[in-house]
């Protein structure tokens, strides 16, 4: 016969409570009793207090349950015979009788617990109503129903379950990312301690602990103080005890009672898919025994806590993944409409900031960055340089960081503040990443006493014993930033992916564009290469010289163009940039120039100078020349026949503003939101410009950003009017 506790682990070490065999303590709580029948009705464990407590002839061990046991109490033959004839549910509830046993009423309550059908029951006063429980529980139902905010339904939930039970104290725990429990209401006696927002360590609820709080939602410890029952048996395994109502207590559990001063406690679960969220803990200073029907009824008082929970849970999950999608269709749009990946996504960076619950954001591709929120550029630049390396632990093109332990000192150093990183490489090929950054969260934790444990000699002999002291005691957390949730995550993956197949799908488009344009690059070189060749066979046969040069110089020119555009193309594609070179230059001599020298090479074009007396200002006269040709050279093919084409220089406060107009119908709108991207194919093959290229506005675009400024296009009735705006002294610039 088998008796007395399971054997305890005797190693010291930080896992020994977690192995503690909870779930067959080999006892159980003093005010019930327990019987477990096998398959065919026979007795095989019995509680030893059980004769005692129900005070009836009960079979022996190995016997098999007749009708005259329990002194001929028919009812609980016939459950245990009706229960072991059903299949076992997993999970199911107890199934609950009310029997009369010696004169005295109990609950009988019947689970299964593997091949084994258990019995127990527990003993029922007089004033135990579940209908009159029910309709108390009634009014607390209604007010979770109708709460709208999970902190509103955590303290509706303690008030309510202390107005049922009588509990000193009544809390509700929520569970944190990290396991710790926060006490997030109260509802207790005025005399007593408060506990609210105090975080109890993940190890006061050890793993099996919390397993079992998820199998059997609801725990009653009657009486800390009361010596547990044991099991009898003779069955070569332990009785599993994870749905019994009446299992005994851990002592190291035991001790941690007492050394709050708790003389009874119950807890309720509250569960959310298939995972613990949090709980509702009792505590008592004396014994307490709540009825079976009264716990059942918060029971149910908690599951409806849960759905509510769950359903403000999801509906905010719903409206977080609602804005982010519509943000990411917007960045998706802009992201497929242009070449320069950094331009597009980074007018989109506050709001993805917002979406995540972020502090800072930067858009980054081929070395280039955009910053939003604070973070310097050398800490970005760090931060990429480490992200490129072959053994950061990306998943898929995504990193989550919640605090700098996981981040090599130097870079957690230059960081400074910023220790939550959730980083999104949509485009490996070009190094395009979003980078979306929370800064450290310096927190106080009020702990309900110091969070480490200690080894010492406790009843059991040498183990991990719980803490003595429940004071309250203050730590500051640093190094941590807020943990991405489940949501931000969902919401990082979607975006990544989306960017990703927006990238995909650019880089197709590019690659056959460049293919296209090399073609169309072959062909236009051949004319000048063949105009070369043929003037250089006139020259042999005594042509007229001066004509034949003219002939070469102009096709030489157009070569030098045609390469140039694609050299220049090729350093922006690649990340170099075009090189610039700034200085103060008097802008209306250098515009003047410029307009005689177009003049001068087409005859028939006339150009409407509109400048002032002098402007001098910071530029880059030869990039400022490409740019003025481009948009004139422009003009001149895709304007008005025989109208004049105007330039616009002026000063506006701090900024030079340089304006080429020329009549003609708007631009259709599908073509102008792609008239600064490299690759159009509206520019292949056009009729206007059979020579183009259609790199001139792209690279007039990029010239007046490498001055710190824009290209914008508008159409003014009957114009269309290209406007280049950028700052007269860029910052830093001396004065003379």
């Amino acid at each position: 016969m088998q008796a007395g506790p399971s054997p305890v682990p005797q190693d010291v070490n930080l896992d020994n409570c977690d192995r503690e065999p909870i779930h067959i303590p080999g006892h159980i709580q003093p005010h019930g009793a327990l019987l477990a029948f096998d398959r065919g009705g026979v007795l095989r464990w019995v509680s030893g207090n059980a004769s005692e407590v129900l005070g009836v002839a009960l079979p022996a061990l190995g016997e098999r349950l007749g009708l005259a046991h329990f002194d001929g109490e028919a009812v609980v033959a016939l459950a245990v015979a009706g229960e072991l004839a059903t299949a076992p549910e997993a999970g199911a509830v107890p199934r609950q009788h009310d029997v009369a046993l010696a004169g005295r009423y109990f609950h009988l309550m019947l689970h299964h617990s593997g091949e084994l059908l258990v019995a127990e029951f527990e003993p029922q006063a007089p004033d135990d109503d579940a209908a009159a429980f029910a309709i108390q529980a009634h009014r607390g139902l209604d007010r979770l129903r109708r709460a709208k905010s999970q902190q509103e339904l955590l303290e509706i939930a303690v008030q309510e379950v202390r107005i049922l039970t009588g509990f000193d104290r009544v809390m509700a725990y929520r569970f944190r990312h990290d396991g710790s429990g926060e006490v997030a209401a109260e509802a207790r006696e005025a005399s007593l301690e408060p506990f609210l927002d105090r975080r109890y360590p993940a190890a006061d609820i050890p793993a099996q602990a919390r397993r079992l709080y998820i199998a059997s939602t609801l725990r009653l410890i009657a009486d800390v103080r009361a010596q547990p029952a044991p099991l009898l048996g003779r069955e070569p395994q332990p009785l599993d005890l994870s749905h019994s109502v009446l299992r005994s207590v851990s002592p190291v559990h035991i001790e941690y009672l007492n050394n709050l001063g708790v003389g009874a406690s119950m807890s309720v679960s509250i569960v959310i898919g298939d995972a613990l969220w949090g709980m509702i803990a009792c505590h008592h200073g004396t014994a307490r025994h709540v009825p079976y029907g009264l716990r059942m009824a918060c029971d149910v008082l908690a599951q409806v806590l849960a759905a509510r929970l769950q359903s403000l849970e999801a509906a905010e999950h719903g409206r977080r993944i609602a804005r982010a999608a519509s943000l990411r269709s917007r960045m998706v749009e802009s992201l497929l409409v242009t070449d320069d990946t950094v331009a597009a996504l980074a007018p989109s960076a506050a709001e993805v900031a917002l979406a995540l619950d972020a502090e800072a954001v930067v858009v980054a591709e081929g070395g280039r960055l955009a910053l939003h929120g604070g973070i310097e550029e050398p800490a970005a630049r760090a931060l990429l340089g480490w992200l490129e390396a072959p053994d950061v632990p990306l998943q898929g093109g995504l990193l989550a960081i919640s605090g700098r332990a996981a981040l090599p000192p130097a870079l957690a150093q230059a960081l400074g503040p910023w220790c939550g990183i959730l980083g999104l490489r949509h485009d490996e090929a070009t190094a395009g990443w979003v980078l979306v950054l929370r800064r450290e969260q310096v927190e106080t934790i009020a702990w309900g006493g110091r969070p480490e444990k200690h080894y010492v000699n406790g009843p059991l002999g040498p183990r991990l014993t719980p803490r003595g002291s429940f004071q309250e005691w203050r730590e500051t957390v640093r190094d941590t930033a807020v943990p991405w949730s489940p949501t931000d995550l969902e919401i990082g993956r979607q975006l990544l992916d989306e960017l990703g197949r927006a990238s995909a799908a650019r880089h197709a488009e590019l690659v056959r564009a460049r293919n296209q344009l090399l073609a169309v690059l072959g062909h236009d070189l051949r004319n000048p290469l063949q105009a070369i060749s043929m003037s250089s066979h006139l020259l042999e046969r005594g042509a007229d010289t001066a004509k034949v040069g003219q002939r070469i110089q102009s096709a030489t020119s157009r070569m030098q163009r045609l390469i140039g555009q694609v050299l220049d193309m090729s350093r922006l594609q690649s990340g170099l940039g075009l090189g610039f070179a700034i200085r103060e230059v008097e802008l209306r001599e250098l515009v003047e120039a410029l307009a005689d020298e177009v003049t001068a090479a087409l005859p028939g074009t006339v150009i409407d100078r509109r400048l002032p007396e002098a402007l001098r200002a910071h530029a880059d006269p030869d990039r400022l020349s490409q740019l003025l040709s481009n948009l004139l050279s422009n003009s001149r093919h895709h304007g008005a026949a025989g109208r004049p084409v105007t330039v616009q220089l002026e000063q506006d406060g701090d900024h030079v503003v340089l304006r080429v107009r020329n009549p003609a119908p708007p631009i259709p709108e599908d073509v102008a939101s792609q008239l600064f991207s490299p690759y159009k194919r509206q520019s292949v093959g056009n009729t206007r410009n059979k020579g183009g290229l259609g790199l001139g506005l792209y690279i007039a675009h990029e010239i007046a950003r490498g001055h710190g400024g824009s290209l914008a296009y508008t159409y003014e009735d009957p114009d269309v009017v290209f406007t280049a705006r950028w700052p007269a002294r860029p910052p830093g610039a001396g004065t003379d």
